[in-house]
Parts: C-alpha cells; structure tokens; sequence
C-alpha cells in the first residue's frame, strides 16, 4: 500500500469512528430522542418562566451562547442576562405569552446530538406585545446519564 493510500485509509477511518452510533440500533437511537426532547421541554419551559436555577442545572461549566446579532458569550455573561430576566419576569415588567420550539431535527454523534428548530416567542412588555421567530442550533452532550445543553446558536427570522 503506498504512503497515500496509507494516509487515505487513515483518514476514512477517523471519519467513520467520529461518526458516532450509525449501527442502526434504532431502539437506542429512539429512548436518546425522547430523554433529549423531554430534557429540552423542560428547559424550554425554564427559559419561559426565567427558572435560572433549572437552567443552570442543564448546561456545562464551559457553555457558550451565541445570538445572531452578538458575539459568542459565557456561561457567567449569559446568566448576568439571565438574572435580569428573571427579575423583569417576577416582577411582571416582561410576560413571556409564548415560548414554542418546532420544526425540530436532532442528529446524534455518540453522546452528543445537534438539534435544530424554530422557536416562536411572544413577550408583553410595557403594555407592547413582540412576537418574534428564530432558527436555532443548540449543541448538547450526555454528562453523567444527563443531556446538558453546550452550546446555542440563533439567527431571527425575518
């Protein structure tokens, strides 16, 4: 075999370990999407009711959020964001009408899974109602038997 062909063999080798379980286990493939999609309604449902400590529950120490119209931000600046949130929540100054996530696609690479989607939000703020749609892509990984989200992505819809 020459050095090149080594090298490609090499390659394509990492590539199809990296792709994570593509056994077609479908049973185990389908109990990771029902424990991902139950883990991401529940945090979903934090996000709306500003539960900051559920939230901080189901991310990683080393989280990153990235909204279309900012730089990437950490964990600690994203729950600074957070807490203020919840304040205006508590206090009725914001109303969170609506927080729905649909047109939802998950690919899983071993313990960690891309997930994808539309989120819907509809917040009453000042006697002013907003409605506002973005696509998402959210990073989680298995950490301990427990789906914790990673990373966030969005962009708004026009």
């Amino acid at each position: 075999m020459t050095s090149g062909k080594l090298v490609l063999y090499f390659v394509l080798s990492l590539i199809v370990l990296s792709c994570g379980d593509k056994t077609g286990n479908v049973a185990s493939n389908e109990s990771k999407k029902e424990a991902l999609l139950n883990t991401i309604k529940k945090f979903n449902t934090a996000f709306k009711e500003g539960d900051i400590d559920v939230l901080e529950s189901m991310i990683t120490e080393n989280y990153l959020h990235t909204n279309g119209n900012s730089k990437v931000i950490q964990k600690k600046d994203w729950f600074n964001y957070l807490t203020q949130r919840s304040q205006d929540i508590a206090s009725g100054k914001i109303q969170v009408t609506d927080y729905t996530m649909d047109e939802t696609a998950i690919e899983f690479h071993g313990s960690t899974a891309i997930v994808t989607g539309r989120i819907s939000v509809s917040t009453l703020t000042d006697g002013q109602t907003q409605t506002s749609q973005y696509r998402i892509t959210n990073i989680w990984v298995l950490e301990d038997g427990n789906w914790k989200r990673a990373g966030f992505h969005d962009g708004k819809i026009q």
